[in-house]
């Protein structure tokens, strides 16, 4: 019940173990694009350009970043919490002139304020998060689009923690690039990263792809530098997802099941559902750790619908609580990062475990270690205010 990864769905356990199929098997082939055509819906989009990069959701970060970033480009990176640092990071290992806006870690972002850095910066590319698991912020996105496209501008998301559980509009909010994972609110395990990309962004990758000597006449045209990795070099992967279906690499297969399975579970519920059952969880959550006495970190008015994160209260050992949650009771809560290490504790409803048992279980659980630990809380408070959310 931390802020993931998360327990898998017995659903998509079963689909990983399906026997495998060789790459270009036509079950597998099948399979992949039926992959594309699910995360399409759950993007909401219709980019051609949607697949999987195999690898946890920091590979789909990467691949996104070095596929569209020449050395020397421009980046802002508007950094709202550990996330938005790991973006900065990345974008400079790719060689870019990495500019980056700051706020307080439990604020978010006013479009204002990332117009008027867009402006003045004049970058390529706008790398920002949308739901930041270590403030448990979600950055609103709606107007940035429009912003970017304004300034001629590239607007990557990195929607890992948030995707599935608060809505993500990628063509109506006009986001260019969008990365995820599958270990938070997808309800799968960790390991591929959903990506999907504009025909802008296309546009941008395909002008720096590598063509293999002697195997084209084309050469490296476009922007001129080839993509510095192999691997992460998204034209080459869109050939393979591709219907030339090129050879690159060796498709994750048991992760392919897994993630179609993902995609299956979300769409039969239904996205808007998903969503409202995410905020529920989450609403029940907030107001039981409320009527514990527990002070909740950052700008609920901008908190994701799928983790909150409370202050440790004082005189309470942080991590001897989290221990004995674990220990007592077999339930995993977090802490954080940075600033926030060991201040808070965060508890997630994602997914799978976005259900009324697991949320009362770790609220009843919560209340007994609290009490152990020295604090007061009224019994059965936690419990109640949630139930009272549920109605």
């Amino acid at each position: 019940m931390g802020p993931g990864p998360i327990t898998v769905d017995p659903r998509v356990l079963r689909a990983m173990s399906t026997q495998l199929v060789g790459q270009y098997d036509p079950a597998m082939t099948a399979l992949m694009t039926e992959v594309m055509a699910l995360y399409r819906e759950v993007f909401r989009t219709a980019n051609e350009q949607t697949f999987l990069v195999d690898g946890t959701s920091r590979a789909g970060i990467e691949a996104a970043l070095v596929s569209l970033l020449e050395p020397g480009d421009r980046v802002l990176v508007p950094v709202f919490g550990r996330f938005g640092l790991l973006l900065t990071e990345i974008a400079e290992r790719c060689g870019a002139e990495v500019h980056t806006v700051e706020v307080p870690w439990g604020e978010v972002f006013t479009p204002e304020q990332v117009e008027e850095a867009v402006a003045s910066v004049r970058p390529t590319v706008v790398a920002v998060v949308q739901g930041d698991t270590s403030t448990t912020m979600c950055q609103p996105l709606a107007d940035l689009g429009e912003v970017c496209r304004r300034h001629d501008a590239l607007l990557y998301c990195d929607a890992t923690a948030s995707l599935g559980g608060n809505p993500f509009e990628t063509d109506a909010w006009g986001v260019d690039v969008v990365t995820a994972g599958l270990q938070k609110c997808l309800a799968g395990p960790s390991g591929s990263a959903p990506v999907t990309l504009s025909p802008r962004a296309v546009d941008v990758v395909q002008g720096r792809r590598h063509v293999e000597a002697g195997l084209r006449t084309d050469g490296d045209e476009g922007r001129g530098r080839r993509i510095a990795s192999n691997y992460f070099d998204l034209a080459m992967v869109m050939d393979y997802w591709g219907p030339r279906r090129l050879n690159h690499h060796t498709e994750a297969t048991t992760m392919l099941y897994g993630a179609h399975e993902c995609a299956r579970i979300l769409l039969e519920e239904g996205l808007d559902e998903a969503h409202a059952r995410h905020a529920r969880h989450g609403r029940a959550v907030l107001a039981g750790v409320q009527a514990l006495g527990l002070a909740v970190f950052g700008d609920v008015a901008h908190k994701m619908t799928n983790v909150v994160a409370v202050w440790v209260p004082d005189g309470v050992d942080g991590e001897a609580v989290r221990a004995s949650m674990l220990t007592d009771f077999g339930i995993e809560i977090g802490t954080s990062f940075g600033p926030l290490a060991g201040r808070v504790w965060r508890i997630g409803t994602m997914g799978y475990n976005a259900r009324t048992d697991a949320v009362l279980t770790t609220l009843a659980a919560l209340e007994q270690v609290l009490r152990r630990a020295g604090t007061s809380p009224r019994p059965g408070a936690g419990v109640d205010a949630a139930l009272e959310v549920y109605g």
